[in-house]
C-alpha cells in the first residue's frame, strides 16, 4: 500500500486543476495551482542548495502572507520540518520555541522580526528572509548556496517525500504550563486533509477567505491545506490577518463558499453584522466553527444572520486538527451543543480503567487513527500519560448520545468541583451567552474555603448594553440548577485570549483573581 503524503496530494491537485485559482492576496494577485507548485518546487531546491537537509527544522515567522504559504510548502517538499511560530512572541518565548524544536534556520519576511532574530542570534541559528515581489517573479530567498557535500538534487523530482517524514512541528497550547512539542508526519497531515475534504465535500469549486493565523493548526489544516489539496481556492486578507471590515467584501469578491473560525471571531462577525450590516452577503454552503465550544445561542444567531448551516467540529494539534464534526445537511442533522461524529478515525469514551463507556455515559474522549501524532518530542512522561490502553487520551470529558454524536463537557482539569459536584463550565457559558445583552462570556473555578471551588464568570456586554450583576444572576437562576449559578460576575471590555483566539479559563481566572485581590 502506498502511504499518502501531503506533498503528493498537493501535486495531484496541481496536475488535475493546473489553471484554477489556488491562492490570492486580496486586491493584489492570484496564483494558479500549477504556478504555486512551480514556486514551491523552486524554493525547495533553493533550501536544499542552501544546506537544508531532510529532517532539519525550519522556523517560519510571518503574518498570513503568500511568502509564508510558499515557504511552508517548500520546507516540507525539501523533506525538512516546518515550525511556524507566532510573530507576536517575545524574544524569551522565541528562544524557548526555537530551542525546543531544534530549529536550524529562521525564515521571516523581508521586514524581519526583532525578537525572533534576537533569539536566533543567541542560539546561533541562521536567519534568512523570503519575498515574492509580484506574481510573475521567483521567490527571493536570502540563502546562499552553501551545501558542498555533493548530495544536492539538480531537479526537484529527485526529492522523494515519504509518509514518515516529520513535516510539521507545533506546540500545544493546552492547559499545562509548559507547551509540549508535537511532531506530525506527512502521513498524519495527508490523513487529516483527506478527512476534512471528505466531511465537508470540498472540491475545486470551493473558495474560502483565511481568518485564522496560519501558525495554528486550525487555519493551516482546515482553511489552507485542505482547500489546496481539493483544488479549491484560498484568499489571504491584504493586511496579513483577519479584519472585520474587509472580511465580507473579500468573501464576496472571491466568491467564497465557506469559512472556518473560532467562536470569538464568529462573535465579532455577528456583532459587525448587527451594527454595520453589509449590502450583500455571499451564498455559503456552510460555516464551520472549531477550537473552542460554540454556544447554541451563537450558532442559531449565525444561521439566522447568514443563511447557512453552522457545523461545529472538534480538533486538536495532536490529531493533526480534525477529530469529529457535524455533517453537512445532506449527510445528516447538525446538532447545536454537539461536535458531531468522528471523521476517519476511531473514537471512544473511556473510564479511568480504560473501559469503553456506553451511550450517554461520561468519560474521557480517546482516539486512534492515522492522523494522530506518534508522540510528544522528548517527553516520555507526557507520552506515558497520553497513550494508555492503546488509545490517545485527549484530556476532555464527553459522551456520545444515542445517535453517535459527541458532546463535550469540558477539560478534565477545567471541570469545577463545587463541594463534590462536578460542573461543566461549557454548560454555564452556554447559558450566559443566551442572555440577549451578553456578547462574550466565560465561567471559571476559583478557590473557596467552604466548597473547595466556586464559580465565577467574566462578561463583555453587547454594544449599548445595560446589564448588571443581578440581571445576570437572575437569568442564570432561571436556567441553571442553583449550585451551578456563578457566585460573582466580572464585567470587562476584553478577555485574555491565546493567539489562535481561544479563551483559556485558567488565564482568565488568574487575571480576574489578581484584579480582585
Amino acid at each position: 500500500m502506498v502511504v499518502p503524503t501531503l506533498t503528493g496530494l498537493l501535486k495531484g491537485a496541481a496536475a488535475d486543476f493546473p489553471d484554477r485559482r489556488a491562492l490570492s492576496v486580496s486586491g493584489h494577485f492570484d496564483l494558479s495551482h500549477a504556478h504555486l507548485q512551480r514556486l514551491v518546487d523552486s524554493a525547495a531546491l533553493k533550501l536544499a542548495a542552501g544546506g537544508v537537509n531532510p529532517g532539519d527544522v525550519v522556523a517560519l515567522v510571518f503574518p498570513n502572507t503568500v511568502e509564508f504559504v510558499i515557504m511552508f510548502l517548500a520546507v516540507i517538499r525539501a523533506r525538512a520540518t516546518a515550525a511556524p511560530l507566532n510573530a507576536a512572541y517575545t524574544a524569551e518565548e522565541f528562544e524557548f520555541y526555537l530551542s525546543d524544536s531544534d530549529s536550524k534556520l529562521l525564515v521571516t519576511s523581508i521586514e524581519g522580526n526583532g525578537p525572533a532574530e534576537t533569539a536566533a542570534s543567541k542560539l546561533k541559528i541562521q536567519h534568512v528572509t523570503a519575498a515574492l515581489p509580484d506574481a510573475s517573479a521567483e521567490l527571493n530567498l536570502s540563502l546562499t548556496q552553501s551545501n558542498s557535500n555533493g548530495s544536492v538534487s539538480d531537479s526537484v523530482g529527485e526529492i522523494v517525500n515519504d509518509g514518515s517524514d516529520v513535516a510539521l512541528f507545533l506546540h500545544t497550547s493546552g492547559t499545562t504550563s509548559r507547551p509540549k512539542g508535537v511532531p506530525l508526519t506527512q502521513f498524519n497531515l495527508a490523513s487529516s486533509v483527506n478527512n476534512i475534504k471528505s466531511v465537508y465535500k470540498l472540491t475545486e469549486s470551493d473558495s474560502t477567505v483565511i481568518v485564522l493565523p496560519l501558525f495554528h493548526v486550525h487555519g493551516l489544516m482546515a482553511g489552507l491545506l485542505s482547500s489546496l489539496a481539493a483544488g479549491a481556492a484560498v484568499t489571504l486578507p491584504a493586511a496579513g490577518r483577519f479584519s472585520a471590515s474587509t472580511f465580507w467584501p473579500d468573501m464576496v469578491q472571491y466568491n467564497a463558499t465557506w469559512y472556518t473560525a473560532v467562536p470569538t471571531i464568529h462573535q465579532i462577525i455577528l456583532d459587525r453584522h448587527t451594527t454595520k450590516p453589509e449590502a450583500l452577503y455571499p451564498k455559503l454552503r456552510f460555516i464551520r466553527s472549531c477550537s473552542a465550544s460554540l454556544a447554541p445561542a451563537i450558532l442559531n444567531r449565525l444561521e439566522e444572520a447568514f443563511g447557512a448551516p453552522v457545523l461545529e467540529a472538534y480538533a486538536m494539534t495532536e490529531a493533526s486538527h480534525l477529530m469529529s464534526s457535524n455533517p453537512l445537511p445532506e449527510n445528516g442533522p447538525h446538532k447545536a451543543g454537539s461536535v458531531g461524529k468522528p471523521v476517519g478515525q476511531e473514537m471512544a469514551i473511556l473510564d479511568e480503567n480504560g473501559v469503553v463507556q456506553e451511550a450517554n455515559m461520561k468519560g474521557e474522549v480517546c482516539l486512534k487513527g492515522p492522523n494522530v501524532t506518534n508522540g510528544y518530542k522528548g517527553n516520555p512522561v507526557a507520552n506515558e500519560e497520553a497513550f494508555r490502553y492503546g488509545w490517545f487520551h485527549t484530556g476532555d470529558i464527553g459522551y456520545f448520545d444515542s445517535d453517535g454524536y459527541l458532546h463535550l463537557v469540558g477539560r478534565i482539569k477545567e471541570l469545577i468541583n463545587r463541594g463534590g459536584e462536578k460542573i461543566s463550565p461549557i454548560e454555564v457559558d452556554a447559558v450566559l451567552l443566551a442572555h440577549p445583552d451578553v456578547a462574550q462570556a466565560v465561567s471559571f473555578g476559583v478557590p473557596d474555603p467552604k466548597y473547595g471551588e466556586e464559580i465565577n464568570c467574566a462578561i463583555i456586554g453587547r454594544e449599548g448594553w445595560k446589564i448588571g450583576e443581578e440581571d445576570v444572576l437572575r437569568f442564570c437562576r432561571n436556567n441553571l440548577a442553583a449550585f451551578k449559578v456563578p457566585k460573582k460576575v466580572f464585567f470587562t471590555d476584553s478577555l485574555p485570549k491565546t493567539a489562535s483566539g481561544k479563551i483559556q479559563r485558567r488565564i482568565v481566572a488568574a487575571h480576574f483573581l489578581h484584579q480582585n485581590s
